[in-house]
């Protein structure tokens, strides 16, 4: 699989990597190991994942205890889940940040983000001064921040995060204008997140409340010709995410095995043509509204 450089870390990563939030939820070991242990064979070197994500860090560790040196390791930090402190609570991080590496079976991860932090709580200090000490005690390589809208550039002008995780896909294009320019011009590794927009457009409807809303309701109206099509629409999505400017991987999740294998033969063209490119830019900046901004 197709490596980058990821910002000025010097770590060369896999154009994608694996989003560990759906198997959060898995009760059986056996089948994380054999989607983690494939996800690698393929060429995949990045493994994202959150201590708020169920029993991911945890399946994640046992699937991998022997493999650690084959993948980069990112995680994120600053909910509550499982702690009497309240979210953002400097010592309540600390002991997540402890936690997480416990689950991990691991002495370092290679970057801890900042999850969804607002920009009210970024510039009162504290939580950028826990990922700093977790840096410098050497449980983390590098910091970054996760998130999006303006509490991301507000992340990224701050100038003290290695990189940036931000919604990038055919129905989330704030970041492209309002975030990008300023990451890459300070070196920031950038991570797509949510890169085939939740496949929203394989759903006939969709309830206000279910998490691809947002996404779905948008793709009816930017009416992107190739999403009648699930396979173009995936093939599309996935490289529109890697041809944005700055990009270095962008992580998908899934429950399914054989799906890697799939997406590295997507891949083999990672990157869409300029025409290709441009026609879904110019679409949206043609569609969204002022209110179409990142999906947090």
């Amino acid at each position: 699989m197709e490596k980058r450089i990821f910002g000025n870390t010097g770590m060369e990563v896999s154009i994608l990597g694996f989003g560990g939030s759906e198997i959060g939820q898995e009760k059986d070991l056996s089948t994380v190991e054999k989607l983690l242990n494939q996800a690698l064979d393929e060429g995949l070197n990045v493994i994202d994942t959150a201590e708020c994500y169920g029993d991911s860090e945890e399946l994640i560790g046992k699937a991998l205890a022997g493999r650690r040196d084959d993948y980069y390791l990112f995680t994120k930090c600053g909910h509550a889940t499982g702690f009497e402190e309240e979210d953002w609570d400097p010592v309540m991080m600390e002991k997540s940040i402890d936690r997480s590496l416990k689950r991990l079976q691991t002495d370092y991860v290679d970057v801890i983000h900042l999850h969804s932090c607002s920009e009210k709580m970024l510039r009162q200090g504290a939580v950028i001064e826990v990922l700093q000490k977790a840096k410098e005690k050497g449980k983390t390589r590098f910091i970054g921040y996760s998130g999006d809208r303006t509490d991301a550039l507000y992340a990224v002008q701050t100038g003290l995060f290695d990189s940036l995780m931000i919604s990038l896909n055919i129905a989330d294009q704030e970041g492209i204008d309002l975030t990008l320019t300023d990451a890459i011009e300070r070196g920031m590794g950038i991570i797509a997140k949510r890169p085939v927009a939740n496949v929203a457009w394989t759903y006939d409807t969709l309830s206000e409340k279910a998490y691809p809303y947002i996404y779905w309701q948008r793709l009816k109206e930017l009416q992107y010709d190739f999403l009648s099509d699930h396979d173009k629409a995936v093939a599309a999505a996935l490289r529109f995410a890697l041809t944005i400017p700055g990009v270095d991987t962008a992580v998908v999740g899934t429950k399914k095995p054989g799906r890697w294998s799939e997406n590295a033969k997507i891949l083999q063209t990672s990157t869409l043509s300029g025409q290709e490119y441009d026609k879904i830019r110019s679409r949206w900046k043609e569609v969204a509204g002022d209110d179409w901004v990142g999906k947090t």
